[in-house]
């Protein structure tokens, strides 16, 4: 989108990305994928090597919807209560008082997932399925919507704890963020080069054009997107494919599928239209299925990328005429 252009007459998520943009240079793809993601329920991991605006991108998001940010630094040290919350004892009342944890927001950065044990790992991704935590005898709903955006580097693995693969399918996309196009990177050193305060320009440029109600009525109504037979049948079967393609040992679980159809449906709601297309299954082929599909040895041995070979597969699979 060209955020040059007028925001009058967009559709609410067009509007989102308009006012997102004013901050953020460049990142198209996550930024969009963090609307879809929004608004079909979902979470995303992202991989990529630290500077690349995630955390700015994620709190302007916030900023757009009226919602809330909230950030956690993984560290091998943390423990879960950290995440959600823990009981008090007041010694002047007597009483166990609850103190809840930053997971309790719209938006949440969970940065550098991978650096923090599984017991953690496990109690934040509980958070994402659950949308609920359990403190003590009582149990708190996380505001809605809510959406984790998670990231791990691809480079460091000292002191690292991989997510298991049943922990990664809870994720609906996974991204890969790469260096900006040099075109970008010269426009993001010239409005450094100007000293401008990103987080001041949040506060002044920024506006909200939506509100957290607002999004979860879009939600509800984006279930009503049709989905032809046949659009189910061709995404149904790239993900029953990918157990049966030669270069992967492990395939995709039906999970999989469902964020598929979630997101297939967002995106024609996004391009406004209320039906969807096998194109909006494409877009979204490889950031649902990139994290679910283990290579095998051979396949890794040869040098076979995963999102190449998942490529092959999507072309594999004839497309169906709606």
């Amino acid at each position: 989108m060209d955020p040059k252009n007028d925001a009058e007459g967009k559709l609410p998520m067009e509007r989102v990305l308009y006012e997102v943009k004013k901050v953020i240079v460049g990142q198209d793809h996550l930024l969009e994928r963090l609307v879809v993601a929004l608004l079909a329920r979902g979470h995303i991991l992202v991989e990529g090597v630290p500077g690349l605006a995630k955390t700015m991108a994620i709190k302007t998001l916030a900023e757009v919807i009226g919602g809330e940010f909230k950030r956690i630094q993984f560290t091998p040290d943390l423990v879960p209560a950290d995440l959600v919350g823990t009981r008090i004892y007041n010694q002047k009342t007597g009483e166990f008082n609850t103190s809840l944890g930053p997971v309790f927001t719209n938006l949440l950065l969970a940065d550098e997932i991978n650096r923090a044990p599984a017991k953690v790992q496990s109690a934040l991704l509980e958070v994402m399925q659950e949308k609920q935590v359990t403190i003590g005898r009582e149990t708190y709903k996380v505001p809605l919507p809510f959406l984790v955006l998670a990231t791990q580097n691809p480079i460091e693995s000292e002191g690292t704890y991989n997510l298991p693969e049943a922990q990664l399918d809870r994720f609906m996309f996974k991204l890969v963020a790469d260096y900006p196009p040099a075109g970008e990177e010269a426009k993001i050193l010239e409005l450094h080069s100007r000293q401008i305060d990103l987080n001041e320009r949040l506060q002044t440029d920024v506006q909200p054009v939506t509100s957290p109600d607002e999004i979860m009525r879009i939600t509800r109504e984006n279930a009503g997107i049709r989905v032809d037979p046949r659009l189910i049948d061709y995404l149904n079967n790239i993900v029953r494919l990918t157990r049966k393609w030669p270069q992967f040992h492990m395939g995709a679980s039906p999970r999989a599928g469902i964020a598929l159809m979630q997101g297939a449906r967002t995106l024609a709601a996004f391009a406004g239209r209320d039906y969807a297309i096998p194109d909006d299954v494409v877009q979204l082929a490889l950031p649902a299925l990139r994290h679910r599909v283990i290579l095998t040895a051979e396949a890794e041995v040869e040098g076979r990328k995963v999102d190449e070979l998942l490529t092959e597969l999507v072309r594999a699979v004839e497309v169906p005429r709606l």
